[in-house]
């Protein structure tokens, strides 16, 4: 944590230092005869580990005391848990906050950006994508930056259809910008995460949420834009994914329209290859096996527990099959029921260890 609160001036040498040495212990182990250990070590970087570190040494501790109050992990990237893709890229931060349960080094991470003015039309491309992409991939761990527009369908969209997702932020877990997204935050908590590289009491500064992008575009397979205007953070993130060797993928829009032309235009750069559809993706990533799985799993489960169920139970299991982790509502209309006698039988499959309830009054099917 000390490393990381390092002037941002002496950035990329703390990164040297760290990548060479193995870890913040042997630097700081090492502060007084640097220049034995890195012999081209910059006279700035001498004069930085020299300096009165004990403010900083003050602070991390105070960081340390707030995370084991709050349960948040304090990951770097010698933890198994610190995202794996992201570890491979060069400016990597070298400190992570998380708070969640989500899985960072998940089998597939897909990133969803674009615009803070986000379109009926990008809703509905959202919406659709990822239920879409829930059917054919179970197991996709959905990331934005739970901003406006965008970013805030992607994890809603993502929560409704029983993805896990994670937030992204520009500032510490102290606080929550935009405030008006608390309480999906508060239930991604425990369908996904927050993750951030920022203290408590750092600010939603404007080049934070530049800095924020790398960590999106870096912990993904992939990086999805679906409206976004000539400029824009979404570019940013597409931009650097990019450079990080990611795929990119954008949705096209009318020619003409101020939140399609972003999308168009890197389309038409070779910026980004074109999708209209969770189908398109998964063939571009090769992900068709994810699907095959996913029948197979589902029809072994139709196999092993109908014979044991009623005909009112096995309508709530084929719903979870095709849509698992519903409220009751949604599981009752879907499923032709009323919602009290949905509830009396999901107790029942609750009894018999087929169904458990999430956060969010979710039900997802044991399989």
């Amino acid at each position: 944590m000390v490393l990381a609160r390092m002037n941002p001036f002496h950035l990329a040498d703390v990164h040297i230092l760290y990548h060479t040495l193995g870890s913040a212990t042997a630097v700081m182990e090492h502060r007084a005869d640097i220049r034995q250990v890195i012999p081209e070590a910059t006279p700035r970087l001498v004069e930085a580990l020299r300096a009165d570190i004990s403010a900083l040494q003050r602070r991390a501790e105070e960081e340390c005391r707030y995370c084991e109050q709050y349960g948040i992990q304090a990951l770097t990237p010698q933890d198994e848990g610190y995202p794996e893709r992201l570890k491979n890229c060069d400016d990597a931060p070298l400190v992570l906050y998380y708070k969640g349960n989500a899985n960072l080094n998940a089998r597939r991470v897909v990133n969803i950006v674009g615009t803070r003015r986000c379109t009926i039309y990008g809703q509905d491309l959202i919406r659709r994508f990822v239920f879409d992409l829930r059917a054919a991939c179970p197991q996709v761990l959905i990331v934005s930056g739970l901003a406006y527009g965008v970013d805030i369908c992607a994890h809603r969209a993502a929560l409704e259809c029983g993805y896990e997702t994670v937030g992204v932020l520009a500032h510490g877990l102290d606080d929550l910008y935009p405030s008006r997204h608390r309480a999906t935050a508060q239930q991604m908590v425990g369908q996904g995460g927050l993750l951030t590289e920022f203290m408590t009491g750092t600010n939603a500064d404007k080049i934070n949420f530049v800095r924020r992008n790398r960590i999106v575009a870096g912990m993904s397979d992939a990086c999805i834009l679906v409206e976004s205007a000539a400029k824009g953070g979404g570019l940013i993130t597409a931009d650097i994914a990019r450079s990080y060797g990611r795929d990119v993928f954008a949705f096209p829009g009318r020619v003409g329209d101020l939140y399609s032309e972003g999308c168009n235009n890197l389309i038409r750069d070779n910026g980004a290859a074109l999708i209209t559809s969770a189908a398109d993706f998964v063939h571009a990533m090769r992900w068709e096996g994810d699907a095959r799985v996913a029948q197979a799993q589902s029809e072994g489960i139709q196999r092993n527990l109908f014979p044991d169920l009623t005909a009112e139970e096995k309508a709530i299991v084929d719903v979870l099959l095709k849509n698992n982790d519903l409220q009751i509502n949604m599981l009752a209309t879907q499923a032709g029921l009323p919602v009290n006698r949905v509830a009396a039988l999901l107790f029942e499959l609750e009894m018999k260890g087929l169904v458990r309830t999430l956060a969010g009054g979710m039900y997802h099917l044991l399989r």
